[in-house]
């Protein structure tokens, strides 16, 4: 097992961000009055941890049509962002114990990069983080391991002294393709049944048990599960 402490990969929203309120609510708005099939909180839901850009795609027939879209989606996203975000019970607490600990921590997200930061800002964890990939750091993007490797790459690690800790498919799917071990957090807005078949390696019903399963892991001695 690797000798110094395993670097830490975080998803963002569903994971260390409760912001599922400002991402409905946004998208709601931008398909507010619009022909044809509109997508309902579940079916949105669903792509959470996807490019939003790449969501919009689903919906749009022309590249004009997807700016309009997300142009819209941005008003209400930048309005309410600041009253909508906050962190999950005890994710800067954890966050702040696994720093001291020693592991590296970084961000992956589907989010851009500004507004990643709005939302650490916002919530108490900017500066927190020794990188940060967002979508407009990579040129593919989860579920395609890219963004996983570049925060490995800038960290010094390899795939074998890494964990993702992820809410959505995407997330284990990226991180199981990059190598590294990922952790499913279901404290955000998916249930175990939800993230089965994406075959995470560990489940976490709180992420205050993070700590405790890095060290497992650090020692060799849990299995997946």
């Amino acid at each position: 097992m690797p000798a110094r402490p395993l670097a830490v990969l975080f998803d963002l929203d569903g994971t260390l961000l409760d912001s599922i309120e400002l991402i409905l609510n946004s998208a709601r708005h931008a398909f507010q009055g619009r022909a044809g099939h509109v997508p309902d909180d579940a079916e949105w839901r669903s792509l959470i941890g996807m490019p939003l850009e790449a969501s919009f795609r689903r919906y749009a027939a022309t590249d004009g049509d997807v700016t309009a879209l997300l142009a819209k989606y941005r008003e209400y996203q930048l309005e309410n962002h600041d009253r909508l975000v906050k962190c999950y019970d005890e994710v800067v607490e954890t966050v702040d114990f696994i720093r001291a600990a020693g592991h590296p921590v970084a961000i992956v997200t589907s989010k851009s990069t500004t507004m990643t930061r709005r939302g650490l800002d916002v919530s108490g964890l900017g500066g927190h983080f020794d990188t940060i990939i967002g979508c407009d750091v990579c040129e593919r993007h989860k579920p395609d391991p890219q963004p996983v490797q570049i925060a490995l790459g800038r960290l010094g690690y390899e795939p074998d002294e890494a964990v993702f800790v992820g809410d959505s498919v995407y997330d284990m799917l990226a991180g199981n393709a990059a190598g590294v071990t990922t952790i499913a957090a279901l404290w955000g807005p998916f249930t175990r049944e939800d993230l089965a078949a994406s075959r995470p390696d560990h489940y976490l019903k709180s992420i205050r048990d993070l700590p405790k399963l890095l060290a497992d892991l650090q020692a060799g001695n849990k299995r997946p599960a």
